[in-house]
């Protein structure tokens, strides 16, 4: 397999890295040789604007180290952003956010500050909702090996869940807290609210999730095939760990950033986790946070991109069904965005405006008791259409339906198919053409009857009378004799009156498509399909709640980028719709 030739490669290249710096790499690890002076805060003094230019205005920057919550010897560092004048005794709820990218030299990589500081990440948030005006504290806490922090990190697993735990605690404990903590983020330290909530702790208040990763296992295997993630997402956050501190970082700050240099086995280790492909294993079974989410409560407030790659729609209505606590949701055809991120252009990413808005009322309400002044729906869903709509939860199922697909038989070569015609890789099954629309929701789940091993990748196109085509969903499996059942990605997508369903079944084709990733073995045997059948969960759009809100500019981007022409063939079965 190509897998352990790659991972053996990015293991000796950061073994090469981490040899180079204890060895003393010269100055390419260093932005500034003498940094201009700016002001540096501690746990006793507190740095505003006006002294240092990295500081939010309106805020008091302090940095603080507390142990993790596992008994470790672990540190976390964290930068605390108070509302700048708060008076001695006076208290505030916080918003706090966990994670990887709150280092002072940068997010991801060096990005050339002339002196240390907080973290720009969420100055967004800052200045979009006035919150030090609003009398909120930001807390920003380093997980383990990033930034200020010591030990090892470890992809959310038993550390990482003890450090979310600590800066819960640590956040409701401070003199300037009234014990009230929501947490806030995007990806990874979205990742980590889940996370805060799967752990229960009375002093969270709520939870702002934006495009997070529901099972972390799914995000780098799919039913036993390896993503590119497998060693893209281990090497990202191992580089991310060995980021240098800046030269006026204090002493403690400066000591605790070079653990991960001084510990050779750390980035290995966290890199070899990946490899483990089985979802059932104690490793990824911590991780599973979907699974993990059983009976708690938090309030929660999320996005998810139906068109997502870095955090695909996978186990997100597992997650749901499993809490039980009050749920808001942002859903749509969009990419890794945040709420109120924009284009060049000026567009919002997701097409809706009041992001800001609605997080506060959010807050507002959870962490100080003040009741909304708008009647937030609970989900808004934009479908594939670009139209939006509010309903009371997500998903809304009105019929559902079990397709019979019949079988066929393919080659699994690994090789592009020509999109015009069948090939000896793959084959389709139509539908006929609908007389109304009908939109498939939900998380559709294939179940196939499989003769041979090796791989399957089973695609769902919708298809215009005219035979152009667009690839909405698609997963993929290792097969072997026997009967396979697998879930597709969760989808929200609309076919209009007079297009088509296709689902091909074949082997797993290379693409240039980002979402396309897998790492696959081709076996080049054929593959004998029978009694295949889809599970559909199917809504009428007729019924929607239609409100206001711009198409998701990544739509248009994905329909052209997924768009195929196709010759229709003899269709096998029909759609039902709700009046059948």
């Amino acid at each position: 397999m190509r897998v352990p030739k790659t991972y053996v490669r990015h293991l000796l290249t950061a073994t090469a890295v981490m040899l180079l710096v204890l060895a003393g790499a010269p100055a390419a690890w260093t932005q500034s040789e003498a940094p201009p002076t700016a002001a540096v805060a501690t746990a006793d003094r507190a740095v505003t604007h006006a002294e240092n230019d990295r500081v939010p205005q309106g805020a008091a920057w302090t940095q603080h180290y507390f142990p993790s919550s596992d008994g470790s010897d672990v540190e976390l560092h964290a930068d605390v952003l108070l509302p700048e004048g708060l008076a001695a005794g006076e208290q505030v709820p916080v918003i706090l956010s966990v994670g990887a990218y709150f280092g002072h030299s940068g997010q991801q990589a060096l990005e050339n500050h002339a002196h240390t500081g907080p973290s720009n990440r969420f100055n967004d948030l800052v200045e979009g909702t006035d919150l030090f005006n609003r009398g909120y504290a930001l807390v920003m806490v380093d997980l383990r090996g990033f930034g200020g922090s010591t030990g090892c990190l470890d992809f959310m697993g038993p550390g990482e869940q003890a450090d979310v735990q600590a800066a819960i605690a640590w956040a409701a404990s401070q003199p300037w807290s009234t014990g009230a903590v929501g947490m806030y983020g995007k990806s990874y330290d979205a990742i980590t609210g889940l996370v805060g909530n799967n752990l229960d702790q009375d002093a969270l208040k709520a939870v702002v999730a934006q495009e997070p990763i529901w099972d972390l296992h799914r995000s780098v295997w799919s039913n036993g095939v390896p993503r590119s993630t497998i060693v893209d997402v281990s090497r990202t956050y191992n580089e991310i760990a060995i980021l240098p501190p800046l030269p006026d970082d204090d002493e403690r700050y400066r000591t605790n950033a070079a653990y991960e240099q001084v510990n050779p086995l750390c980035l290995p280790v966290n890199s070899l986790g990946y490899q483990d492909a089985d979802p059932d294993s104690e490793f990824w079974q911590f991780r599973n946070l979907a699974e993990r989410a059983k009976g708690t409560d938090t309030p929660l407030l999320f996005t998810q991109g139906f068109l997502e790659w870095k955090a695909e729609a996978e186990a997100v209505e597992e997650f749901l069904t499993n809490h039980q606590g009050s749920q808001r949701g942002w859903l749509g055809p969009w990419e890794h965005y945040r709420g109120n991120e924009r284009t060049a252009d000026g567009k919002l990413e997701m097409g809706r405006e009041g992001w800001f808005d609605e997080v506060m009322s959010f807050y507002d309400q959870h962490l100080k008791g003040i009741e909304p002044t708008v009647d937030y729906p609970a989900y808004v869903v934009q479908d594939s259409t670009g139209t939006w709509r509010t309903q009371d939860t997500w998903p809304i199922v009105e019929y559902s339906a079990t397709i019979p697909l019949g079988g066929g038989s393919y080659l699994d070569d690994g090789l592009p198919a020509d999109p015009a015609t069948e090939s000896p890789n793959r084959f389709f099954v139509w539908s006929e053409p609908l007389g109304q629309p009908v939109r498939i929701t939900s998380t559709p789940q294939v179940s196939l009857e499989i003769e041979g091993h090796g791989n399957v990748m089973v695609e769902l196109y919708d298809v215009a009378p005219d035979g152009s085509a667009v690839a909405f969903n698609r997963q993929v499996a290792v097969v072997k004799p026997g009967t396979i059942s697998f879930d597709l990605r969760s989808t929200d997508w609309t076919l209009r009156a007079g297009h088509a369903l296709a689902v091909e079944i074949g082997t797993i084709q290379p693409s240039l498509a980002p979402d396309n990733d897998w790492i696959d073995t081709p076996s080049l045997e054929r593959i004998n399909v029978s009694d295949a059948r889809l599970e559909l969960a199917l809504d009428d759009p007729a019924n929607d709640t239609v409100i206001p809100g711009d198409r998701a500019p990544w739509l248009d981007i994905y329909r052209q980028a997924y768009a195929e022409q196709m010759s229709p063939g003899v269709p096998s079965f029909t759609l039902p719709t709700e009046d059948r």
